[in-house]
């Protein structure tokens, strides 16, 4: 596909590195010539530098020709009018806005093709808020990414010392938890990826990623840790953009205290919030402030700040007093990459979260969700079987006859609608029935073209 991409900045370098991988002819634009220079250095992209709510500027970077306008400039209005722009003038068939205003959202007039023409939004603040609500939600898991309107649910979770898994073989799952039905579809190990066999034991500190219904994910969480600690107080260090977003999310649920270093700040979080909700002035790094509020008896500390180091060390001191669950958030890779699986439990990049809405877009034949996993390096792709025995590759045949590339796994199949809608953990003799939902994981990112294939109909398949 032939992508501009709007915004150099975390937001923009994060799409661009991610759609240069898949083999894209990806364009960039941007006001700061030295960033242009920087992402052409590192990547295979082309860069031109310009404001993109003009005409000419968008025609030099190819928007006579491009199929995808992805606009993430820093300010609202100069997305909005670059998709205008993309649209009205050169016709482009799909624009994406980064939007950080809570009064548009996707479905708003104002969006539509006859105003500002943004087929879909993304906010990276909104995104990370969900994300760590599913993580509030299932405090033992790493990562909780849903599939089918949330019928299937594909959670990661770290095999600890003294959990029911450890010591034993993927084969003696459906033995050690008959009453949690569940498909291991990848096992990571030193960082690296395992030959998953029924054979292959679980060893203590492997990151594994389950399949299951949606329904039965917290006997899941049970059976694999002893427990199913629900979390009641949250302590949150930032009151940004993202920590009053998710304050408000959390507010009448959970116990929530912010610590804010900004005096004026503090006094908008406490006009925002409800007056059950305490919001302290001080520094998140400040072990006397942390040991003084009980962070101890916290179920969830969450770092989100906007200086990355703040984050990594209160995150890290928060864990050494006693916070049960401590969660960062990382804008740079290097440090992500460093610190995961550390003393801090989650390293999250607000630009990855988005990258999957993002995807979605860029795949080829009926995939209707995508999230990026392993900060990238892997996938995990929601596909429907369309056509049927003559011209698709998947409808009326068994898993068995499937030809798939090395490691990739069919973890689940969503069949039905409605009220008869069930999640399959299909075997090897299973048969893909029509308009099945399947939901694959991808552990290599050249592999996902020869998954699309398999959902792309033809008329002269055989």
């Amino acid at each position: 596909m032939r992508i501009i991409i709007l915004g150099a900045g975390r937001v923009g370098e994060s799409v661009a590195e991610n759609f240069v991988s898949e083999r894209n002819d990806i364009t960039v634009v941007d006001t700061d010539p030295r960033r242009l220079r920087n992402l052409e250095e590192r990547l295979d992209l082309r860069g031109v530098p310009g404001n993109g709510i003009h005409s000419e500027v968008l025609r030099r970077a190819g928007a006579e020709d491009a199929d995808m306008l992805v606009a993430c400039a820093p300010l609202d209005e100069t997305n909005l009018v670059a998709c205008k722009v993309a649209h009205d003038v050169f016709g482009i068939p799909t624009t994406i806005a980064r939007l950080r205003s809570a009064e548009l959202k996707e479905g708003d007039k104002l969006l539509s093709r006859d105003a500002f023409a943004v087929d879909r939004v993304i906010c990276p603040e909104e995104s990370v808020v969900q994300y760590i609500q599913k993580l509030i939600d299932y405090p033992e898991a790493l990562q909780v990414l849903e599939f089918s309107h949330g019928r299937a649910v594909l959670i990661a979770v770290r095999a600890a010392e003294g959990s029911p898994v450890v010591n034993h073989t993927i084969a003696e799952f459906r033995e050690l938890f008959p009453d949690a039905p569940m498909r291991l579809v990848a096992l990571y190990r030193r960082d690296a990826l395992c030959h998953c066999e029924g054979s292959t034991r679980i060893l203590p500190g492997d990151e594994i990623f389950l399949l299951a219904d949606a329904l039965k994910i917290r006997p899941v969480l049970r059976a694999m840790h002893r427990s199913d600690a629900p979390v009641k107080r949250v302590m949150i260090a930032g009151g940004g953009k993202v920590g009053l977003r998710l304050a408000r999310r959390l507010a009448g649920h959970y116990a929530v205290k912010i610590v804010e270093r900004d005096e004026v700040r503090c006094e908008y979080l406490a006009g925002q919030l409800p007056g059950d909700m305490l919001v302290l002035q001080g520094d998140g790094t400040d072990e006397e402030l942390l040991g003084d509020e009980n962070v101890d008896d916290m179920d969830m500390f969450l770092a989100l700040t906007s200086d990355d180091e703040d984050n990594i060390l209160s995150a890290m001191l928060a864990k050494r007093l006693g916070a049960r669950r401590v969660l960062a958030l990382i804008n740079r890779r290097a440090y992500a990459d460093l610190i995961q699986g550390s003393t801090i439990d989650i390293a999250l990049s607000p630009a990855h979260t988005v990258i999957g809405e993002l995807l979605a877009h860029v795949r080829r034949g009926d995939v209707v969700a995508v999230h990026s996993l392993r900060r990238g390096a892997a996938e995990a792709l929601e596909g429907v079987a369309r056509g049927d025995a003559k011209t698709s590759r998947l409808v009326g045949r068994t898993i068995e006859q499937l030809t798939l590339p090395a490691g990739v796994t069919i973890g689940a199949i969503v069949r039905g609608e409605g009220k008869a809608q069930q999640v399959l953990m299909p075997h090897h003799d299973t048969v893909i029935e029509q308009d099945d939902h399947l939901v694959i994981f991808i552990p290599h990112k050249r592999q996902v073209r020869d998954v699309e294939r398999l959902f792309q109909v033809s008329a002269t398949f055989l």
